[in-house]
């Protein structure tokens, strides 16, 4: 039994009196027939998954088409100069966003979270955590099954795929899961939980997506920082008490609507927004004949 709406989640949790993540186990555990120690191991596996993307970054790596590469390395080494506005965690979420980001484009191992294209974003908000040792493994797992029960409402509201509804359905959406597994996280409620994620998800509403050349990497790569960074926000404004009036329900509505208004151009065909500027469409024929090249050698 899968949830259909955020608002039958939190009342699920307030019902049975059990965590948010308690209830989102639960229902995973009923619809997908594994016992709880088998779908912990897997959650956990995931984990170690993410960690393992970021520990194997490499700043030379580049894409095959050599417009993504390195970018994570420059904002470590530019934090660690103080030349940033940012720093310690928050500078740190850059990276990780960038990290994991860029090794999906280069074809590295990622985890989906919840589609490629945003996988930086879950990643970049928790490692930071679990690197200072101010949330354990096991916290994080907790927080990861929160961010999936958002997640798996989303997917079942509106989608979760940039075709379909834009990059507000992809980097959106990784955001808001996020927003909600901070929350939880510092220990926040599960109605808190909701407030941050449609919140996140409010940010981020009409977002097109526009891959220059078809690839995921000009704007994706850096979208998925942006994804990150208005996680936190969100997550932290819930916190403080801060509402954003539309309940999470009604804002994934929203966002499936927008979605199913956009043009077909601005969702992943690569023909409008960013990809049809003058810049994207050399950027698309130097990628074009590069993959002509390579054919032909």
């Amino acid at each position: 039994m899968s949830f259909s709406s955020i608002r039958e989640m939190l009342q699920a949790s307030q019902t049975a009196r059990q965590p948010l993540y308690e209830v989102i186990l639960e229902s995973d555990l009923t619809e997908s027939g594994l016992t709880r120690a088998e779908s912990e191991a897997e959650m956990h596996r995931l984990w170690s998954v993410m960690r393992a993307t970021s520990d194997g970054y490499c700043g030379a790596d580049r894409s095959m088409s050599g417009f993504v590469g390195g970018d994570a390395a420059k904002v470590e080494q530019a934090a660690a100069q103080g030349t940033l506005y940012a720093s310690g965690y928050f500078a740190s979420v850059m990276a990780e966003a960038l990290k994991t980001a860029e090794c999906n484009a280069c074809m590295k191992r990622i985890v989906a979270a919840p589609t490629a294209g945003s996988c930086g974003v879950l990643p970049a908000v928790l490692l930071p955590l679990w690197r200072t040792g101010a949330a354990d493994e096991e916290v994080i797992c907790r927080a990861l099954y929160v961010a999936a029960g958002f997640g798996q409402v989303v997917a079942s509201r509106a989608t979760l795929a940039g075709a379909e509804g834009g990059c507000q359905a992809e980097v959106g959406a990784a955001s808001a899961m996020a927003a909600a597994a901070l929350v939880d996280l510092k220990g926040g409620t599960a109605e808190q939980c909701a407030e941050a994620f449609a919140m996140a998800l409010t940010n981020l509403e009409g977002l097109v997506c526009d891959p220059v050349a078809g690839l995921v990497e000009i704007p994706c790569v850096k979208r998925n920082v942006i994804g990150a960074m208005n996680a936190v926000s969100a997550a932290d404004m819930a916190l403080a008490g801060v509402v954003g009036h539309i309940p999470a329900d009604e804002v994934i509505d929203a966002m499936a609507e927008v979605g199913n208004a956009m043009s077909k151009d601005l969702r992943e065909t690569g023909i409008g927004g960013l990809a049809g500027t003058p810049t994207g469409c050399k950027i698309a024929e130097i990628v074009t004949m590069s993959a002509d090249t390579e054919e032909e050698d």
